[in-house]
């Protein structure tokens, strides 16, 4: 029998959502989104300085919508710092409604040019990460008999391309796991994959490989905004308590 944790009650249809990776392009812009949907938004990045400059543009669209948001310096590749994360949400707002796991990184390269640093670094980031998260918010979600996971992967889980071979790979485990995670959840839980295509973020700025870089920046000529993403993910928290959103595929018209 699961029991409810003492909360203070949000108005109706107001959340209490956790975003991962906020400090720019996707994350950031579904904070912006959520904010100002009117949700209590805490989010979690290494870049302070861009989690305020967050909060900052937001505060207009927060005093409008009666929404707000936190900034929280998070390391996801950390355990304790993202179990920190989630408890310390809990404890400011009495509940946490959704996770979102969008922290994410791409330093795109062929298998033989043998960049093994970035090969872990994708590891630790991209699933790792996603489990510490999991890890920490799903004894929150079973406590308080509902909860909503949105996990950010990549249409790279369901195709892979020259030099994305351990990225699509890292975003296939994403999707794997989620997947995985929406079986085996209580029916209170709810769980979502939202795989981009190609969107416009910093992403594509870290990779080192000059090959891999060039390809990229051929690619992402017919980039969306990352907004588009963040469209998806709030359709996906407007739905009523008894639909689950499993997945969304979101890419540009012209990538096939």
């Amino acid at each position: 029998m699961t029991t409810q944790h003492p909360e203070r009650a949000e108005p109706a249809g107001r959340k209490v959502v956790l975003v991962t990776g906020a400090s720019s392009g996707i994350g950031a812009a579904v904070a912006a989104r959520l904010v100002a949907e009117g949700h209590r938004v805490v989010a979690g990045a290494r870049r302070t300085d861009r989690l305020q400059e967050l909060a900052q543009n937001t505060a207009e669209a927060a005093a409008r919508s009666g929404g707000g948001l936190q900034p929280v310096r998070l390391d996801v590749t950390d355990r304790a710092d993202v179990a920190a994360f989630v408890q310390g949400a809990r404890e400011r707002h009495g509940r946490v409604d959704v996770l979102i796991g969008n922290a994410g990184v791409m330093p795109l390269s062929r298998l033989d040019s043998l960049l093994a640093d970035e090969w872990d670094r994708m590891i630790d980031v991209n699933i790792r990460g996603l489990l510490h998260g999991i890890a920490a918010a799903l004894p929150v979600f079973t406590t308080q008999g509902s909860g909503h996971f949105v996990t950010v992967a990549s249409t790279g889980a369901h195709e892979v391309v020259p030099t994305g071979a351990v990225y699509c790979a890292t975003k296939y485990a994403a999707w794997a796991i989620t997947e995985g995670l929406r079986r085996e959840s209580a029916p209170f839980i709810r769980v979502t994959t939202v795989s981009p295509g190609v969107v416009d973020s910093e992403l594509a700025d870290t990779i080192t490989e000059a090959g891999a870089a060039e390809a990229m920046r051929a690619y992402r000529a017919h980039a969306i905004g990352p907004d588009a993403i963040a469209g998806a993910v709030s359709y996906a928290l407007a739905q009523p308590s008894d639909v689950d959103v499993n997945e969304i595929v979101v890419r540009p018209t012209r990538q096939r």
